[in-house]
């Protein structure tokens, strides 16, 4: 938030105060100013601009991460074994040989 936002909003505060307590407008608008910048300087706030960087960075992030995905699905396809080929035959049983241990029960 900026110097002008919480100067704004500490003046409204201030303005809003009922007729008795007037006469100590300005002090209160001074600590309402120091709590409104007190209490935002606790919150782990970024600014406008600091967030329009990251979501640029995270935009080309995620295009580089699909195209790398797309590079990946290519090269499998590539290096996949044809359908019925005796290398897919035993990967499937290697697969299956696997399986089967990881489900057995273990002795005890």
């Amino acid at each position: 938030m900026s110097d002008d936002s919480i100067e704004k909003l500490a003046r409204t505060l201030a303005e809003s105060l009922p007729q008795g307590l007037r006469s100590v407008r300005d002090d209160l608008e001074k600590n309402f100013r120091a709590v409104l910048r007190s209490g935002l300087g606790k919150l782990d706030l970024v600014t406008r601009e600091e967030f329009d960087v990251q979501e640029a960075v995270l935009a080309r992030t995620r295009e580089k991460l699909r195209a790398l995905e797309a590079r990946l699905r290519a090269l499998e396809d590539v290096n996949a074994p044809a359908p019925g080929t005796t290398s897919e035959r035993a990967a499937t049983k290697k697969a299956r040989k696997k399986s089967a241990k990881g489900t057995a029960k273990k002795p005890g």
